[in-house]
């Protein structure tokens, strides 16, 4: 009896589910301008564009151009400056000791006096017409950042205070009879005056560093306040050369101005606001960058 040939199993093959398609690139991100390191980080300060020497008498030229378009809402806030120097001179009657620590005050109020200045100036420049009433409240929209600011220049401006007094203690051992800031001129006073500008320079070379166009750059673009402080200090810092004789100027014709009984700020005062506006639209470029990807 013939035995049953048994077949051998036949091998059906495994089948596999498909594997996923291999994932393709990545999707190519912008192109970065020309001439950028796709790899470098973007910048957080505005670019700042080189300044000549020239530039400050220029500026001089425009707010000056600008308070003549505009006399009577320079008058007004030239008024409010005049009234800064009448309050000097009477706390200089009432107590010498402080005088010089509350001089110290025209670096920190000028500039935000001087927003209602920047902002016609803008105006002007925009083509707009100014307004009185705008130029007075222009601070509201940035009241927050510009508080801040103001915070951190009053907490200079006092330490700058406290100093001035202790200068003023150390080199009297009673209070001076000084009736005038004349009287201070007198040889006995030498000392005192030479101590007092060598640490005041100090701390208006901080104030003006960390100021000068900081305040027109909130009014002018939605930043905060440090990066408005950075952006101002790196000008500084950079260009010194031609910050420092803008400097002198403002300090000069600030001097002037306050010889006639503080009468040549209801001039000098908002031709220097308007001016300053000009400084800082010179000075500061547009921020421009690009997705990294």
């Amino acid at each position: 009896m013939e035995t049953p040939s048994v077949e051998p199993p036949v091998e059906r093959p495994v089948v596999r589910p498909n594997p996923e398609p291999p994932a393709g690139p990545p999707a190519a991100s912008p192109a970065a301008p020309p001439g950028s390191d796709p790899e470098a980080p973007r910048p957080w300060l505005p670019p700042l564009r080189p300044l000549r020497m020239a530039d400050p008498w220029r500026w001089l030229a425009a707010g000056w151009r600008d308070f003549r378009r505009a006399p009577g809402i320079g008058l007004v806030f030239g008024t409010l400056f005049a009234v800064m120097g009448w309050a000097l001179v009477g706390a200089l009657r009432a107590a010498p000791a402080y005088v010089l620590a509350l001089s110290a005050g025209f670096l920190l109020l000028g500039p935000f006096l001087a927003l209602g200045l920047y902002k016609v100036s803008r105006d002007l420049e925009r083509s707009e017409t100014p307004d009185l009433g705008d130029a007075l409240t222009c601070w509201s929209d940035h009241i927050g950042q510009m508080a801040l600011f103001g915070g951190a220049l009053l907490l200079l401006e006092m330490v700058w205070a406290r100093a001035s007094l202790v200068i003023f203690a150390v080199s009297f051992d009673s209070p001076p009879e000084i009736h005038s800031l004349r009287d201070l001129l007198a040889p006995d006073y030498l000392p005192f005056l030479t101590a007092y500008v060598a640490v005041g320079a100090i701390f208006a070379t901080l104030i003006f560093a960390f100021s000068v166009i900081a305040l027109p750059m909130m009014l002018d673009r939605e930043v905060d306040a440090i990066t408005a402080a950075l952006t101002s200090a790196q000008l500084v810092w950079t260009q010194t050369g031609v910050m420092a004789l803008w400097a002198l100027l403002i300090a000069a014709l600030v001097g002037l101005a306050m010889v006639p009984g503080f009468a040549g700020l209801l001039i000098v005062g908002p031709w220097i606001g308007h001016a300053s506006w000009h400084a800082y639209r010179s000075a500061v470029g547009d921020l421009r960058t690009s997705d990294s990807g």
